[in-house]
């Protein structure tokens, strides 16, 4: 096949690419230029796309000897990431952008450029495992729970994983590819990995929401409405958030408060017991599968909804409203704006975007 590797400056790509190249395919490298004005260092594992993984992409494939470009999407990924993640904020909700990254960046952008310039596929070093079933292409977990990532790539289509190549899914363990990258001369094969969200390198949310939406003093009120403090910005709290909350009033039981609900409309926080963090229903009208769909209208599964959480029983049911998800037990901490992926076994069936939520202890319980 010809093959575009997209090659992040990491360890994971860098070998994906090689075991593309091995397998005897005709490889191209990619990296993807996210940042107009990206920084030049990464500080250890903060941060990504920087001018230091370009060089590190380079570096890797020059070392393979397969040609290699910088491709300039940092206008797609600002309108669909950037401004999309501000916007969920401002909406009350907790985005995922890496899900959105997926989405819209590298199986949309990326892969329908690719298909113009006569690829076959994009190839990532993403941990997933994709099998002909016996109704088509099919998406599953990785061998190697503790690397997995199908839960990113739940958002992908039907479409999108016929033209997907995960060579890393099989392999038993992340150690095992530094090993291979290490034996491979690859100088990438101990860079950390990357964590948190690459457009905000230092990791302050708070503080970087703070300056793209401004501040708006509000409410910080009970379950009951009786108001126990004030904030200066909605956008800064998420549902299970326990620090920073300042409260003027404590709970007559003294124990902590969580943040139950953002409600952006009237500026208002919504605070109360950790009991109170339990969700006995989750919903959401935005969907898709990951293949084929399922056969019933209603169905067992298990949700997961969050990258590294772990997988619920539940029961699905789908209508024309979306797709609405009771778990056997509740779920702990839910925020509207997360994503829900939903699982049969080790495959991967489809997500929803969670737009509500139902607490499994009611007001006054």
């Amino acid at each position: 096949m010809r093959i575009l590797a997209a090659m992040s400056g990491g360890v994971d790509s860098a070998v994906a690419a090689a075991r593309a190249v091995e397998a005897g395919h005709d490889v191209v490298g990619v990296h993807l230029a996210l940042s107009r004005a990206g920084g030049t260092l990464r500080t250890g594992s903060r941060g990504c796309c920087t001018i230091e993984d370009a060089l590190d992409a380079r570096r890797a494939a020059d070392l393979l000897g397969i040609p290699f470009y910088v491709w300039d999407f940092s206008e797609r990924f600002r309108d669909d990431v950037i401004d999309d993640f501000i916007a969920e904020y401002q909406a009350g909700r907790t985005p995922n952008p890496c899900m959105r990254c997926n989405e819209k960046i590298k199986f949309a952008a990326l892969l329908e450029r690719a298909i113009e310039l006569g690829f076959d596929a994009v190839c990532t070093g993403h941990y997933a495992t994709l099998i002909d079933g016996e109704h088509g292409l099919e998406l599953h977990r990785a061998s190697d729970n503790a690397k997995d990532q199908s839960y990113v790539l739940g958002v992908l289509t039907t479409e999108q994983l016929a033209h997907t190549y995960f060579p890393l899914g099989t392999t038993p363990s992340k150690a095992i590819v530094r090993a291979e990258a290490e034996a491979r001369g690859l100088t990438v094969a101990q860079k950390p990995d990357s964590h948190d969200i690459c457009f905000i390198p230092d990791g302050d949310t708070r503080g970087w929401l703070a300056e793209k939406v401004g501040t708006a003093t509000g409410e910080i009120v009970d379950r009951a409405g009786e108001v126990v403090g004030s904030h200066e910005g909605a956008h800064a709290f998420t549902v299970g958030q326990r620090r920073g909350l300042k409260l003027g009033v404590p709970a007559a039981d003294g124990k902590p408060r969580f943040v139950l609900e953002v409600r952006p409309v009237s500026n208002t926080i919504v605070v109360g017991p950790k009991e109170a963090l339990a969700i006995a229903e989750i919903a959401g009208e935005r969907y898709s599968w990951a293949g084929a769909g399922p056969v019933d209208s209603s169905f067992a599964c298990h949700v997961q909804i969050r990258a590294h959480s772990e997988p619920v029983a539940a029961v699905a049911t789908v209508t024309d409203d979306g797709v609405r998800v009771v778990p056997e037990v509740p779920l702990d901490g839910v925020a509207p704006g997360q994503t829900a992926v939903l699982y049969v076994g080790t495959r991967v069936l489809g997500q929803f975007t969670i737009d509500t939520t139902v607490s499994a202890v009611p007001v006054g319980a």
